[in-house]
């Protein structure tokens, strides 16, 4: 439990999960050119980019970042997320 504990406050959890998460978007692209099929980079890169700032507020928060930091990250997943909503809406 203590290198759980240890993992969260050092935010190194959040580190792994924005790698695994670059890894998704590296894999979704990279599949999509091989074969022509899945996703188009369009239709995920707004959403996976939202949540990768949610992630770094995450982190910035968990490590005792300045409040600013946290906040900027955080509207800059807002903005994402709405741009990735006005782009759903459209289709």
């Amino acid at each position: 439990m203590e290198v759980l504990a240890a993992g969260f406050a050092s935010g190194r959890v959040i580190d792994l999960v924005v790698g695994l998460t670059l890894l998704e978007a590296v894999g979704l692209f990279v599949f999509r050119r091989v074969t022509g099929r899945g996703p188009r980079v369009s239709v995920v890169g707004l959403n996976l980019a939202s949540g990768l700032c949610l992630m770094v507020a995450v982190r910035a928060a968990l490590t005792g970042a300045w409040f600013g930091v946290v906040a900027v990250w955080m509207l800059a997943a807002l903005v994402l997320h709405l741009a990735d909503l006005r782009r759903v809406w459209r289709e």
